[in-house]
């Protein structure tokens, strides 16, 4: 049986930052985790409700002030826009419906823009599940990705893999392509992760995309 290593975690702490930003007392850490967690599958649901097509969410970031009982949620997004809504209106809308799930804290919303979104491994997913739930076929989705890749000068290498009843098949497979270098095991490969599923007629598909971005040296990590 293997045991694989999630890309991220495992680069935690040296080349990759944590996405909760802040520190606590041991009474308090499960209940702040337990409400970022919520936070964030929160604003996936509104964005669901409220019919926002592919948002382009890259990160999530969330920082604390104990002191001020401040929440900071940043929002990454390739398409801000999409999230702001007329006039600001949708924003609003979620600011609210947050400091509702979130009553012992004040949560101060924050939009961020991304420019260059093909180099972002969650992007890359979320335009692969919609062209797999219309219906495109999965080496079409592969292929165009990796003709993607081979545009940007910023990417070292990548790999595209999707699991499932792939094209109706009765027996479930894996298929996976690579282009360039992705050294799962160095550590100080900057690896950029993304894991989601795609609803199709044949049943759940999962894709992977693991990008190279650059290589940080050990001198520069201490």
């Amino acid at each position: 049986m293997g045991h694989k290593t999630h890309p991220l975690g495992f680069r935690l702490g040296l080349i990759q930052e944590d996405r909760s930003l802040w520190y606590s007392r041991a009474n308090s850490y499960i209940h702040l985790l337990k409400q970022d967690y919520q936070i964030r599958e929160y604003i996936c649901q509104f964005l669901t409700e409220n019919k926002v097509p592919l948002a382009g969410i890259t990160k999530m970031l969330i920082q604390r002030d104990q002191k001020k009982k401040k929440v900071y949620v940043e929002i990454q997004s390739v398409v801000p826009g999409r999230i702001i809504g007329n006039s600001g209106a949708l924003l609003k809308i979620l600011d609210q419906k947050l400091r509702q799930l979130i009553t012992d804290n004040i949560v101060l919303l924050n939009i961020v823009e991304i420019k260059n979104s093909y180099i972002e491994a969650p992007i890359l997913v979320d335009v692969i599940i919609h062209k797999l739930e219309r219906r495109v076929t999965f080496r079409k989705c592969i292929r165009d990705t990796i003709q993607r890749y081979k545009v940007e000068t910023d990417l070292k290498g990548i790999k595209v893999q999707i699991s499932g009843r792939l094209n109706g098949a009765e027996i479930a497979r894996t298929e996976w392509v690579r282009e360039g270098r992705v050294p799962l095991q160095t550590i100080q490969a900057n690896i950029d992760y993304s894991y989601k599923t795609a609803q199709t007629t044949y049943g759940i598909l999962g894709v992977k995309i693991w990008l190279l971005k650059n290589e940080i040296l050990a001198k520069n990590i201490i």
